[in-house]
C-alpha cells in the first residue's frame, strides 16, 4: 500500500498537469473550441451531396472524402459513426452509397465495395433493395427522422435499383407551411430540429413519384414554393443547418435531385460543406461545441478558489457568453429570446443544456458586484417556458414529445436544476417564486424517471459497450450532483433518491478502478471522472475514490494523454467523441476532490 503522503503527492501532480493542459487548450479569444471526431457518416453524405451539386468543381474534395473512407473502413468491412465505433447498418449503407460514385470519377474502389457488401449481407441478409429497406425501417420504427433520409440517399446514389422511389416513404412536407405554433399538434414524423429534411426529402419524393390519384399530391404541388420559402427563411447565413454536415448534405442532395441546385439555398449548402472539409478529406458530425466545452471548462476551473482564471479572463469569458444569448425569436425553432446554443456559429440553435451550462458558468465567473442578473433572468425565463407538463425539460421545444429526442430527459433536467439553484437567490422575488415552483416539478420528474436499480438514463450520451447503448453512469452522476446541491433536499424527500443513485455508482465500479456506462465493460476517462465527481460531490472519500484516481492517473499517464471515447450521442443517435471531454471531466473531478480536502 502506498503511503498517504505518496498518494496525495500523485494527486497534486495530476492536478497540476491536468489544469495546465486545460488552460493551454484555450484559443486566441480565451475560450475553448474543442474538436469533434471525424465521421464516416458525415463524410459519405457530404461527398454524395457535393457530387450531386457539381462533380467537376468539387472533384478533388469528393475524391479526398472517398480516400478517407477507404482508409478508415473497419476490419469487418462495415463503418461506425467514429473510427472507434463498431459498424452499424446506417453508416455502412451511406458509405456504400458514396462508393457508387467511384466509377463515374474514374476510380476503382471495388475492393472496398466488396468488403462493405459482405458486411451488409451478413447484417441484412441481402443487398437487394427490399431487404435493405426493411432493415432500415425496422431499426428506426415510427421515427422517420433518419430512416427516410437514408433511403433517399440510397435512391439518389443508385443503390435501390430501377424503381428506387417506391422504397422511399413520403414525408408530409406540406405541413411545413403551417404556422410553427401548430407543429406540436401535427404529429410530424420527424423530430423538431429536422424541418429542413422534412421539406426537401418530402419534396424530392413527391417530384419523383407523384400520384395523380392521391388528393394530397395536388396540394403538395400547390404549396411547394411556399415550403421552399420556409426552408430559405430558416437557413443560417453560412448555409449549414444546425452546423450539421449530415442534415445540410441531405438537404443539398435532395434539392439537386429535385432539379433545384441553382436556388440560393442549395448554393449556400454547398458552400457550407466546402468550408467544413478537414485536411484529411473527412467531416465532423457538427462544426464544434464551442459554447458547451467552454462552459464545462469554466465550471471545472472554478470548483475551488485557486484563481486559475484572472479577472480579465473572467470578464472576457462573461462577454463571450453574454454576447451569445439570443435576443430575438429564433427563426428556425421559433424559440423565444433568452437561450443559448452549443456554438456561437449561425447554424446553432438555443437548447436547454447549453442555456443551463451558460447560466452556471456566468454565476461562477461573477462576484457580488458584477453579476449579469438581467441575462440570467432572461435565461431562466427561457428555461421555465420550456418545462413540460411531466415536470421535465426537453432539449429544444416544449410539448412536442412524440419522438424520443423531443421528450423530457433526466440529464438536461438535472442540468437545469443546477442552474436554477445557482441563481435562485440573485434574481427578482417574482422570479424566485417561479423557480421554487419549477424546482418541485423538476424533482417530481427526476423521481419518476429513476430506474429501479437507482440509476438514471440520459438522452444525449450513451455507451457503445452496453447492449442497450445506455450510459447510466453519465445520467446518474449528473442527476445525483444536481439533487445533492438542491436546497432543502431533505424536506423535498431527495435523500432516498441520492442514496440509491450513489449506491448504483459505487456498485458499478470496475475491478480495475474505472467506470464505464455500466459495470464490467471497458472504462473510459470520461465516465470514471464523472463517477468520481458525483461521489466526491456528495461527500464520499474512500478507497473506491483512491482506486478510481489511481486508474485515471495511469490511464492519462499522469495527466499528459487524454484519449477521448465515443460517449456522445448526436442528433438521430449518432455517436461522437469530443477531444475536450476526457480533459475537462478529469479537471472537474480532481478539483472537486481538492475542494473538499
Amino acid at each position: 500500500m502506498q503511503s498517504v503522503e505518496t498518494a496525495t503527492s500523485k494527486l497534486e501532480l495530476f492536478r497540476e498537469t491536468v489544469i495546465q493542459r486545460l488552460l493551454s487548450e484555450r484559443n486566441d479569444s480565451g475560450s475553448w473550441e474543442g474538436e469533434l471526431s471525424s465521421s464516416a457518416l458525415s463524410t459519405a453524405v457530404a461527398t454524395i451531396a457535393l457530387y450531386q451539386f457539381d462533380s467537376e468543381k468539387f472533384r478533388s474534395d469528393i475524391c479526398s472524402g472517398l480516400d478517407w473512407l477507404v482508409e478508415n473502413i473497419n476490419e469487418d468491412g462495415g463503418y461506425g459513426d467514429t473510427v472507434d465505433s463498431p459498424a452499424n447498418i446506417s453508416t455502412t449503407l451511406l458509405c456504400w452509397s458514396a462508393f457508387n460514385l467511384s466509377k463515374n470519377l474514374g476510380r476503382d474502389d471495388s475492393s472496398t465495395e466488396v468488403k462493405i457488401e459482405k458486411w451488409l449481407i451478413n447484417e441484412a441478409g441481402s443487398i437487394e433493395p427490399e431487404k435493405i429497406c426493411q432493415k432500415i425501417l425496422k431499426v428506426y420504427g415510427d421515427d422517420h427522422t433518419f430512416s427516410v433520409p437514408i433511403l433517399t440517399t440510397l435512391a439518389i446514389s443508385g443503390r435501390l435499383g430501377d424503381n428506387p422511389w417506391r422504397y422511399v416513404l413520403q414525408l408530409p412536407f406540406e405541413l411545413s407551411v403551417f404556422p410553427a405554433g401548430l407543429f406540436k399538434f401535427l404529429k410530424l414524423e420527424v423530430v423538431s430540429y429536422a424541418l429542413p429534411a422534412l421539406i426537401t426529402i418530402g419534396l424530392v419524393r413527391h417530384k419523383k413519384k407523384r400520384s395523380a390519384l392521391n388528393p394530397l399530391s395536388w396540394f403538395r404541388s400547390l404549396v411547394t414554393k411556399k415550403a421552399l420559402r420556409k426552408l430559405s427563411s430558416i437557413q443560417p447565413v453560412n448555409g449549414g443547418f444546425l452546423e450539421a454536415t449530415p442534415l445540410t448534405g441531405f438537404v443539398l442532395m435532395s434539392l439537386c435531385e429535385s432539379g433545384l441546385k441553382n436556388i440560393e439555398v442549395a448554393q449556400k449548402c454547398a458552400a457550407f460543406l466546402k468550408s467544413s472539409i478537414r485536411k484529411d478529406g473527412s467531416y465532423p458530425i457538427d462544426t464544434h461545441l464551442h459554447t458547451w466545452v467552454t462552459t464545462l471548462s469554466i465550471n471545472a476551473l472554478t470548483e475551488t478558489n485557486k484563481g486559475y482564471l484572472s479577472s480579465s479572463d473572467k470578464q472576457s469569458l462573461k462577454k463571450f457568453l453574454t454576447d451569445q444569448q439570443y435576443k430575438n425569436v429564433h427563426p428556425y425553432t421559433n424559440a423565444a429570446p433568452g437561450g443559448w446554443a452549443w456554438s456561437p456559429l449561425p447554424g446553432a440553435v438555443p437548447d436547454a443544456d447549453d442555456t443551463s451550462g451558460a447560466l452556471v458558468a456566468l454565476r461562477r465567473l461573477s462576484d457580488e458586484n458584477s453579476m449579469p442578473v438581467k441575462e440570467a433572468e432572461n435565461g431562466i425565463k427561457w428555461l421555465l417556458g420550456l418545462q413540460n407538463s411531466d415536470g421535465g425539460i426537453p432539449t429544444f421545444c416544449r410539448g412536442w414529445g412524440q419522438l424520443p429526442f423531443d421528450q423530457s430527459c433526466a440529464d438536461i433536467t438535472a442540468h437545469c436544476l443546477r442552474a436554477f439553484c445557482e441563481w435562485r437567490k440573485e434574481v427578482n422575488p417574482k422570479l424566485q417564486v417561479q423557480i421554487n415552483s419549477s424546482l418541485r416539478e423538476l424533482v417530481r420528474y427526476l423521481k419518476t424517471t429513476q430506474r429501479k436499480d437507482g440509476s438514471w438514463n440520459p438522452l444525449w450520451f450513451g455507451n457503445q459497450h452496453n447492449k442497450e447503448k445506455l450510459n447510466l453512469t453519465y445520467g446518474t452522476a449528473q442527476v445525483v450532483i444536481a439533487l445533492f446541491e438542491t436546497p432543502n433536499a431533505e424536506n423535498l424527500g431527495l435523500k432516498p433518491l441520492i442514496d440509491s443513485g450513489l449506491k448504483w455508482i459505487k456498485e458499478s465500479q470496475n475491478d480495475d478502478g474505472s467506470w464505464s456506462g455500466i459495470k464490467d465493460t471497458p472504462g473510459s476517462i470520461e465516465e470514471t471522472s464523472l463517477a468520481l465527481n458525483a461521489l466526491i460531490s456528495c461527500g464520499i472519500i474512500d478507497s473506491q475514490i483512491e482506486k478510481g484516481f489511481s486508474w485515471l492517473i495511469q490511464e492519462t499517464k499522469v495527466g499528459t494523454e487524454f484519449k477521448s471515447r465515443p460517449i456522445g450521442l448526436y442528433f438521430a443517435s449518432l455517436w461522437y467523441d469530443e477531444k475536450m471531454y476526457p480533459l475537462v471531466y478529469s479537471a472537474a473531478a480532481i478539483e472537486k476532490y481538492f475542494s473538499v480536502n
